[in-house]
């Protein structure tokens, strides 16, 4: 299958970079390259771009999407290990970085990758093929507290519980090996009632599930301080969400590298010593346009958060 994904606030993003011809830029979700592209084709002299991801169809897809550039370096890798990476390709700091959290529209829409609740397949929705954890361990192996926490915490479905307690007592039958098995459990542990609205029964878990086989939000919040720090003065980090959770995460970072002192608010003065490392860009997250809405659905959930580096 082709690899196809349509770049979500694509302008809006790479306008929210504020590139620099001869800038470094880094793609933390390649993807489809659409935002990569759009970077590159404002670089010139020593502009080059660094393209990270974990799925290696994604790149391969790249690959063929940037052929006309010679100024991209490209890593299979995931984004947690950006420190790393922008140390050994560029010995140093970059100009901006971007990260579009959203799966791709390639992932969801190859069956066998195991996203969609769409298409009957095995359950995997490993981003990286070569990560053991699937969803399949997940769903078969984990307790039902765990399960209920992950069905809770990452899919904010208030029929978490009933969920995990169908799935437990379901796979003492068998192995759980199917998306199209998984719905008709979730199925069964919804009341009919609430099944007629809020969309499909399986959304929120298969959601709850991807998060936790690819690590998203732990990878997230234990990520954005090293891309903040990995910036130059007046570098810009821009990141794309596309649920609550991301976008809180994100929020309350970029709130906090920008005001970090934990004094109580009757001190005079900061005694705590931590520094500001620079601006919230967006007060408010830049949303899609109703024309980008009408042509990508897949956009109405998305949000851009933008923060400015400043080296004190």
């Amino acid at each position: 299958m082709e690899f196809k994904h349509v770049s979500v606030l694509l302008n809006e993003t790479v306008d929210g970079l504020n590139v620099k011809e001869n800038g470094i830029y880094v793609d933390c979700t390649l993807g489809g390259a659409g935002h990569s592209y759009e970077i590159l084709k404002r670089l010139k002299g020593t502009g080059r771009l660094i393209g990270i991801d974990q799925d290696a169809d994604a790149l391969k897809a790249a690959k063929e999407r940037l052929k006309e550039f010679d100024n991209v370096t490209y890593v299979h890798s995931n984004f947690e290990n950006i420190k790393e990476i922008v140390k050994t390709e560029c010995d140093g700091l970059v100009d901006g970085i971007i990260a579009d959290l959203g799966v791709s529209s390639y992932q969801f829409d190859t069956p066998e990758r195991g996203f969609s609740y769409r298409f009957d397949a095995p359950l995997d929705m490993r981003m990286n093929k070569e990560n053991e954890l699937s969803a399949y361990e997940i769903v078969n192996e984990y307790d039902e507290s765990d399960l209920f926490r992950v069905i809770r915490d990452y899919g904010e479905d208030k029929f978490a519980k009933n969920i995990a307690k169908h799935i437990c007592i379901r796979r003492k039958e068998a192995p759980i090996k199917t998306t199209f098995e998984l719905n008709e459990i979730i199925k069964a542990a919804i009341p009919a009632k609430m099944r007629e609205k809020g969309g499909h029964p399986s959304k929120r878990t298969f959601q709850a599930l991807r998060i936790e086989c690819n690590r998203e939000i732990e990878v997230l919040e234990n990520t954005l301080d090293d891309m903040i720090d990995c910036l130059k003065d007046e570098g810009r980090l821009c990141i794309i969400t596309f649920h609550s959770l991301e976008d809180r995460a994100v929020k309350n970072n970029f709130k906090t590298n920008e005001n970090p002192c934990t004094c109580p608010p009757n001190f005079p003065v900061c005694v705590c010593g931590k520094i500001p490392k620079g601006k919230v860009i967006t007060r408010k997250p830049i949303i899609a346009s109703d024309e980008e809405m009408e042509v990508n659905p897949r956009s109405q959930s998305a949000k851009l958060r933008v923060f400015e580096r400043k080296v004190l």
